[in-house]
């Protein structure tokens, strides 16, 4: 990877330019950093800590929160002792580790959104087999799956991202390391064999969104024949969570990666990398949390 640049860094795209807003960026990143920090310990805390909570939804619920806390460290903190530094500056090697643990991260959680849809399936579908298919050997399993690819996905990109030579300087359109922004650097049709690679793994994407919404098909349809409305409303709480933090995921990176190329200005970019990268770990453990009884008891 030495070889595919003559530069040892690179340069991010700055919050602000006067003093004063890179110390309120500062402030305000230290803040939902710390958020998040907060509400995903606690999560995994109370998940670790409560006798109750070790079922096979906490336990991929648990996984999801140190994804979560994983990728805002990835991005946030570099980015607060920029403001706080006033530089702009990130060394070659720190872009590659950044790039590697963010897209490490990011199709872990994928995954295990994908594997939690799954265990939401099994649950409601067929809940006396429940036992035997999410048994703690088949968990442990699906979430080491979940891990390995997402480790394999990262290495993969990250590898053939700088193996690609650059040549159109070392400034980056995003407050973080992200490959759309390299490869823009790069040579005349140096960047192919990346795009192909991304190709193939949009496909593999849309597959488990395929699978998560086909899941939740058959999951409305057989809470929707539950007689009782206590029934329904327990199904519902166990699912609308989950689906309400797959729908952010989705949606925050299908519009941050296929946006019209005319609402492409550096402006929108920046908002819109931080909705995605910093809003869904911020808030997800609000969302599992708000109307979740078992969780509230065990954080009590």
């Amino acid at each position: 990877m030495s070889n595919s640049s003559s530069f040892n860094e690179f340069l991010l795209l700055a919050f602000a330019d006067t003093r004063q807003l890179q110390l309120l960026h500062f402030w305000l990143f230290l803040g939902i950093y710390l958020a998040a920090l907060l509400g995903d310990g606690l999560i995994i805390t109370a998940v670790a800590c409560d006798h109750r909570l070790h079922t096979p939804m906490y336990f991929f619920l648990l996984n999801l929160s140190l994804l979560d806390l994983g990728t805002i460290s990835t991005t946030v903190p570099k980015s607060m002792a920029n403001s706080l530094s006033n530089t702009r500056a990130i060394s070659y090697w720190e872009c590659a580790a950044q790039v590697f643990h963010f897209y490490f991260l990011i199709a872990t959680e994928y995954s295990v959104l994908t594997v939690m849809a799954y265990d939401r399936y099994v649950a409601i579908c067929r809940p006396l087999h429940y036992g035997t298919i999410m048994s703690s050997r088949a968990c442990v399993k699906m979430a080491a799956a979940a891990w390995a690819s997402g480790f394999l996905y990262g290495l993969l990109h990250t590898a053939n991202t700088f193996s690609i030579p650059l040549c159109q300087g070392n400034v980056l359109e995003q407050f973080f390391c992200e490959i759309p922004h390299i490869l823009k650097l790069s040579c005349s049709g140096a960047y192919l064999r990346e795009v192909g690679l991304v190709v193939f793994s949009a496909c593999l994407a849309f597959g488990c969104f395929v699978f998560i919404v086909l899941s939740y098909v058959q999951i409305f349809t057989v809470v929707l024949r539950i007689p009782s409305e206590q029934g329904r409303h327990k199904a519902f709480s166990m699912c609308l969570p989950h689906l309400a933090v797959v729908s952010l995921f989705v949606s925050t990176g299908l519009f941050a990666y296929l946006k019209p190329p005319s609402l492409s200005y550096p402006a929108l970019d920046l908002v819109v990398s931080v909705l995605y990268t910093v809003l869904p770990p911020t808030v997800n453990p609000l969302i599992y949390s708000m109307r979740n009884k078992e969780l509230k008891d065990a954080l009590k």
